[in-house]
């Protein structure tokens, strides 16, 4: 990237990473630019917002696009705003790639394979690789899928274990187009600070409360401060009712405490400085029951 010739040859593009809820997309993108900036949770559904990161080599700049999972159970107002971002980012991509798990295609999949567009390379990314035991059905597999769409490339990965990411990083910047770098080198992400504190969060209430919390329940940073190299950070948890508050609290406080101790530790690692972190749980009745109130919680 520092001679002539080599911008010349620089490729740059967005490349969105779409599929099914937890296919492991978020993992993925995480793994692939080296920095956790997608939250990641067994409970489906996690990601809401479309969440950007940004891996830059000498020969390339991958502007990842991490998608909410595509909902076809449900038709309320909270899973028609993420459809449509899905969608709208497979229009816009250079790249994408379609995350499904090793040995399985249902219909789920083959909703979200139907809406990527023809005229855009995609990459059939297997995921979880390393739980399918006999790799010789592999092969069958991937077959299979590849006669439904007209795959520029088959790549089988462990987001996980980092399992083959270097090969499909490889696939990826085959297809990007030539471009001078959209972002800093040291970028990793185009979100605030503000905004990636609330979503780490949101996945550790997800991660210690479990499913008996819906995934209505969200986060809002009501104040965020930096004193040099020190964070101040103060959240609130909202959520549906107070059955909700008791939950995310736990039995004398130490659910809450959990999730902040947690929240902190991952804040200082992605922030590289000390965060001083307090939270609040609240009940805000009604406010993902409209298009208007997803739009002032920032899904757009």
């Amino acid at each position: 990237m520092t001679t002539s010739d080599s911008r010349e040859e620089f490729r740059c593009g967005y490349i969105a990473i779409v599929g099914r809820p937890n296919v492991g997309k978020s993992t993925l993108m995480n793994a692939l630019i080296g920095a956790k900036v997608s939250i990641t949770s067994r409970k489906a559904q996690t990601t809401r917002h479309r969440i950007t990161g940004i891996q830059t080599t000498a020969q390339a700049q991958f502007v990842y696009i991490d998608t909410p999972g595509f909902q076809t159970r449900h038709s309320n107002a909270l899973n028609k705003t993420l459809n449509r971002t899905v969608t709208n980012t497979l229009t816009a991509a250079d790249v994408i790639l379609f995350v499904i798990e090793s040995g399985t295609f249902g219909p789920a999949d083959k909703l979200v394979l139907d809406l990527i567009p023809k005229n855009v390379p995609c990459i059939l990314v297997l995921n979880k690789a390393d739980r399918t035991k006999d790799k010789a059905v592999m092969m069958p597999f991937a077959q299979k899928v590849a006669a439904e769409h007209d795959f520029a490339s088959i790549v089988p990965v462990s987001a996980k274990l980092r399992f083959q990411l270097n090969v499909l990083e490889s696939e990826i910047c085959k297809l990007l187009p030539m471009n001078p770098p959209m972002f800093d080198e040291d970028d990793i992400t185009d979100r605030s600070e503000r905004f990636l504190a609330s979503e780490i969060v949101r996945e550790k209430v997800f991660r210690y409360v479990g499913d008996e919390l819906p995934y209505t329940s969200t986060v809002v940073i009501e104040q965020f401060e930096q004193e040099g190299n020190l964070r101040r950070v103060f959240a609130a948890i909202l959520v549906d009712r107070d059955s909700h508050k008791a939950m995310v609290i736990g039995q004398k406080g130490a659910k809450l405490k959990e999730i902040s101790t947690q929240s902190r530790l991952d804040m200082e690692k992605l922030f590289g400085g000390p965060v001083y972190l307090e939270i609040w749980v609240k009940v805000k009745s009604g406010w993902a029951d409209n298009e208007a109130g997803l739009r002032a919680y920032g899904y757009e």
